[in-house]
């Protein structure tokens, strides 16, 4: 009889140990139509993913696209409940920011940044309280000019320092895409182009763009 509990214990820890095994870590990207595309073939977020299976940990993560086009900090908190919160996760990268500055100028629908930065702490508090590690990114670019002749870079070097911010005093990660971006085209942009560089259009990224945000992003999941 003892003999046969000792089985049946053995069993039952060999069975936790494969399903503990089996369970991936889940990271949502959270964002507007640049993480919508990095979910589709050649996206990011599928890049993330090949990068994990170059680096033999594929089967460790489950990635997850959460991003619609044109949406700004506050759609975010409006559909945090039903595209994050609801899927538990146990990562989210927040991917926001170019819309509140960009619509701003182009359709008057932007976001003033008092309310950008407090929509945004909104959005790190709920998910603080389920115990979800953030991850904070800035805008990279509306524009890869570096000579400071983009229209809007000086609000979104200023919506850029209040996710910064938001990183310090929340002790959170960050992924500085608008640093990075800047650095890099300062380096290849050689010709001060407005587009072609890491972008489509001066917002959306190519095919380098995507490769490029996919190692940082990459390079801070696996440090955490």
């Amino acid at each position: 009889m003892n003999r046969l509990r000792w089985y049946m214990l053995g069993a039952v820890l060999v069975g936790l140990t494969a399903f503990m095994t089996m369970q991936k870590k889940k990271i949502i990207f959270f964002g507007d139509s640049i993480t919508a595309a990095g979910a589709k073939p050649g996206g990011y977020i599928v890049k993330i993913g090949d990068l994990a299976m170059k680096d033999n940990v594929g089967d460790q993560y489950e990635f997850i696209g959460a991003g619609i086009g044109g949406n700004k900090v506050y759609d975010l908190y409006l559909r945090l409940e039903d595209d994050v919160l609801s899927k538990n996760p146990d990562i989210v990268i927040i991917f926001v920011g170019v819309n509140d500055v960009w619509h701003k100028r182009s359709y008057g629908t932007g976001t003033d940044a008092d309310k950008f930065e407090r929509f945004y702490a909104a959005l790190i508090a709920k998910l603080q309280a389920k115990n979800i590690t953030v991850v904070l990114c800035t805008p990279a670019a509306i524009g890869e000019r570096t000579d400071f002749s983009n229209e809007l870079d000086g609000d979104l070097n200023s919506y850029s320092n209040i996710i910064r911010g938001l990183a310090k005093v929340n002790n959170l990660k960050l992924i500085d895409l608008r640093k990075d971006f800047l650095e890099y085209n300062k380096q290849f942009n050689t010709e001060n182009k407005e587009s072609g560089i890491l972008t489509t259009d001066r917002v959306h990224l190519n095919e380098k763009g995507n490769e490029f945000v996919a190692e940082k992003m990459w390079k801070t999941i696996k440090s955490l």
